[in-house]
């Protein structure tokens, strides 16, 4: 397996938000987090976002396949804190070590340490994975709704 990161344009939108909606709709079904799941947003929301110049969205690839993505916020200003906001590993996919490597790319890029994401508390695979990369909880939280609550992590 040949993990790698490759740059998603605006010409990609599409394409990854029918990747996004379909990687996030099993969660979405357990939560019903309407208001804040990715499986729910409109695909201008992904145009946007892929239009912001601290945006950067890659396809993570297994060969030539497109297995997920992740999107690195990084305004690249010192002191400020770079962001994975989401990362998402397709159905067939998961469970094969493919966040941890895309993850370890994202560092190797954008720099390994000043790094913040949040998850679903309840989702404690998302937790072992963030914890064993080297995140560590920063003590917020937030209730979403009676199932789902948003844990939040940093890497120094």
């Amino acid at each position: 397996m040949e993990i790698k990161l490759i740059r998603a344009g605006v010409q990609d939108a599409e394409r990854l938000w029918k990747m996004q909606v379909e990687a996030f709709a099993e969660m979405y079904h357990t939560y019903q987090d309407t208001e804040t799941s990715p499986a729910t947003e409109p695909l201008g929301k992904m145009v946007d976002r892929l239009k912001q110049p601290f945006t950067y969205y890659y396809f993570i690839q297994d060969g030539d396949t497109a297995v997920g993505a992740v999107r690195v916020i990084d305004a690249k200003e010192s002191g400020k804190a770079k962001r994975i906001s989401p990362i998402f590993i397709m159905p067939p996919y998961r469970n094969r070590g493919i966040a941890q490597r895309a993850i370890s790319e994202a560092e190797r890029l954008h720099g390994g340490t000043g790094w913040e994401l949040d998850t679903i508390l309840q989702e404690k695979g998302n937790c072992h994975l963030y914890e064993k990369m080297g995140y560590h909880q920063t003590g917020e939280t937030t209730a979403i709704n009676d199932r789902m609550t948003l844990v939040f992590y940093k890497k120094d």
